[in-house]
Formats: C-alpha cells, sequence, structure tokens
C-alpha cells in the first residue's frame, strides 16, 4: 500500500493536511533564505564601518551601509543619516528601525506555529468522526460485529491523526530552530546598535575629510570587504 492510497483512505480532513504540509515546507524555505541572508560577522562589519566613516566621513558610511542588504546595514544606514541631528535623534532612529528589522525576521513564524498546532488537531479531529463511524456500524448490526467489522474503519481513522503528527512535529521543530536563530540575531543587532551609539556618544566618529587621492583607495578596502562576504 503506497502513501497515495493511505492519503485517499484518510478520509476529506487529508486535505487541509496535506494544505497545512504545503504552507509550512513554503514557511520554512522562505524563512530559510531570509536568515541565510541576514547573517553577517557584525565584529568584522562594525570595524570596517568605523574605519570607513572615520576615513570618509559619514557619507561614505552611508554607501558602505548601503552595500549590504542585512538587518545591521539598514539599522545603523538609519543612525548615521541622523547623526548631524545630535546623539537622541541617531538612538531614535535605530531603535525604529531596529523594530523594523525584527519584525522582518519574524514574519510568517507564527504561520509556522500554527501549522504545528493545527495539523495534529485536525488529525485528531478525523479520528474522532472515524470513531464515531465505527460506532455507527456497531450500532447498526446490533452488537453483533467481530473485530474485523471495526479493525479497518478504527486504522482508516487513526491515518489523519499519523499524517498531522506527520506534518506538526517537524513544523514545531522548525519554528523552535527559527525562534532561536532571529534571538541570537536580535542580540547582535542591539549589541551592534549599542557599541554605534556609544561611539557617536564619544564623538569617535568625527571625520576628518579625505583628500581626493584617499576616496579611492577606501573604495577599493570597501569592495574588498563585501568581495569576502560574498
Amino acid at each position: 500500500m503506497n502513501l497515495l492510497s493511505l492519503y485517499e483512505q484518510g478520509g476529506w480532513l487529508m486535505h487541509p493536511i496535506l494544505l497545512c504540509s504545503v504552507i509550512a515546507v513554503m514557511v520554512v524555505i522562505e524563512r530559510a533564505l531570509v536568515l541565510r541572508k541576514a547573517k553577517v560577522d557584525t565584529g568584522q562589519f562594525m570595524l570596517k564601518l568605523r574605519s570607513v566613516v572615520q576615513k570618509g566621513g559619514v557619507t561614505a558610511g552611508l554607501n558602505f551601509c548601503s552595500k549590504m542588504d542585512a538587518p545591521i546595514a539598514n539599522i545603523l544606514k538609519k543612525g548615521l543619516s541622523k547623526y548631524s541631528d545630535g546623539h537622541e535623534r541617531v538612538r531614535e532612529a535605530i531603535e525604529n528601525a531596529g523594530k523594523e528589522e525584527v519584525f522582518h525576521l519574524e514574519t510568517r513564524l507564527g504561520v509556522l506555529a500554527s501549522v504545528a498546532g493545527i495539523a495534529p488537531l485536525l488529525g485528531f479531529l478525523g479520528t474522532v468522526t472515524g470513531m464515531i463511524g465505527a460506532f455507527r456500524v456497531v450500532e447498526q448490526l446490533g452488537g453483533n460485529v467481530n473485530p474485523s467489522n471495526l479493525a479497518g474503519g478504527i486504522w482508516e481513522a487513526l491515518l489523519t491523526t499519523a499524517f498531522g503528527l506527520f506534518v506538526g512535529i517537524p513544523a514545531l521543530g522548525f519554528y523552535n530552530y527559527f525562534i532561536t536563530k532571529v534571538g541570537r540575531f536580535v542580540f547582535e543587532l542591539e549589541s551592534a546598535s549599542e557599541e554605534f551609539l556609544e561611539l557617536v556618544r564619544a564623538g569617535k566618529l568625527e571625520t576628518s575629510h579625505p583628500s581626493e587621492a584617499g576616496q579611492p583607495s577606501e573604495v577599493a578596502e570597501s569592495d574588498e570587504f563585501f568581495a569576502k562576504k560574498s
């Protein structure tokens, strides 16, 4: 007996369970790609950003952050854009950008958690309805039944529970994995943001504008950094 025949014998509740599995797979793939793209060595990034700003000014820092599509770069780019407005405006910009980036990192994780809860419940519902049907057979036969009269209906009813758990358990595992990854990202973002604010507060991002001869060298160093990342 193959998987398709088991699916067909599970009843109509197998269809929403299948839909849950498709949604879970799509969310897992999409979140894995997003979190992989967001992964950056924040320590190296901060060292390079500090060097770029001190040599080329805030504009060079903005250009440097614009070259990387990562949460830490997006957050600090917002902070650098408010650098001339003072420390408090920089903090506000970073906090708002940080909330936005965390929201993007956590997007659709709630869907994955819902699938992890709904799929097993749909399976249990299928089992309950199947058992109801089996006992109706007992009633119709006036209690004169043997195990073979019930066995088929019972094992078919249990199929939905098996498929529901088969979908729900991996979904729950991936949900916990992604939550852990997002928590680690948030910690790194907060640490890097605090380091950046300390530099702003201490005035260590003040620049001595370079000569035109110095600018190509800085651009080359920046391009080399991103070449290594790619």
